[in-house]
């Protein structure tokens, strides 16, 4: 299941494995961009070839523009070159969309997210106003994220794929969880579709998606790369080995408290960030919290590197 060249020029803008890149701050709830720039070093270290900044799991929704605007070209200054940095550029405001997506060119993304227009709950007519007015806004390389659950609404496939005739419209982050809508959008357009949810990303891969942009990957990026290469070669009983190593890590991260939430956790405890702070109205994760992570963490071998490349269990 090779890369075609159509789908090269998708992956030389997005990568194959991202994270959705957590943002750190300090004790007082500044943004840490000094800590942002050692951990997109890290997650690179790690095998992502791309990173997504500001997005949900680098709980956008309390930073402020400026703050979006300088982690943009803290991480771009600190992995430029090595990895593609994508900008999650999308709100629920059309115009403030816009103006983020001049702030992700001003700071040097290579591309941009923009998810689904949320607690608005517009028809698709007015999804598709909204991407159309981002796209012609800048020449900037989109990825839409498709994600009913948050959103409140799914982008129904005839609208992808008549966004997909947008020029700079190149891929879809798909968190509907309906893969014969995704197969649909892989079947009859040209976008680059990457699994927004990690428990499905080896099913999508059966069927054509490129990638993943995770949140997992904080702790477990060499899987998602073994796996992802693996799909890309053929090899799926390699890939379905990483697969179900990494099912207990996901369940871990993904299903008990805020994947922000857990893997900040996860990685204090492996002495890649400092400490697990975030934002209200996200609160630090108690230890009763923590619980069923650390013993889903358990349940698997893997151990998370440490930023020295050796292991450590939480």
């Amino acid at each position: 299941m090779s890369i075609s060249s159509q789908q090269s020029a998708v992956t030389s803008i997005f990568g194959t494995v991202s994270t959705a890149m957590v943002t750190p701050f300090t004790a007082d709830g500044s943004v840490d961009f000094a800590t942002a720039e050692k951990l997109a070093d890290y997650l690179v270290t790690q095998g992502n070839d791309a990173l997504v900044v500001s997005g949900t799991t680098g709980e956008t929704s309390t930073l402020e523009d400026q703050e979006k605007e300088d982690l943009f070209r803290a991480v771009v200054q600190a992995v430029g070159g090595r990895a593609r940095v994508i900008a999650g550029t999308g709100t629920n405001h059309t115009s403030h969309s816009i103006e983020m997506a001049h702030r992700a060119v001003k700071a040097g993304a290579d591309g941009q997210l923009v998810v689904t227009p949320y607690y608005n709950k517009p028809t698709q007519s007015g999804v598709l106003g909204h991407f159309k007015a981002i796209a012609e806004a800048t020449d900037l390389p989109i990825m839409i994220y498709d994600i009913p659950g948050r959103a409140g609404i799914p982008i129904q496939t005839q609208t992808m794929i008549e966004l997909s005739a947008l020029e700079n419209v190149l891929a879809l982050k798909d968190a509907k969880g309906d893969i014969a809508a995704t197969s649909e959008v892989i079947a009859t357009t040209d976008l680059g579709v990457y699994s927004g949810e990690d428990a499905l990303t080896l099913p999508l891969l059966s069927v054509g998606a490129l990638g993943v942009v995770s949140v997992t990957a904080h702790v477990a990026a060499p899987l998602f790369r073994r796996m992802t290469d693996a799909a890309h070669a053929g090899d799926f009983e390699a890939a379905r080995a990483a697969h179900y190593e990494l099912e207990p890590v996901v369940r871990a991260v993904m299903s008990h408290i805020p994947g922000a939430m857990a893997a900040k956790a996860l990685l204090s405890r492996a002495g890649v960030l400092p400490n697990a702070s975030v934002r209200l109205p996200l609160a630090e994760a108690s230890e009763t919290e923590l619980a069923p992570v650390l013993a889903a963490m358990a349940e698997s071998s893997w151990v998370i590197p440490s930023l020295t490349g050796s292991g450590q269990k939480p």
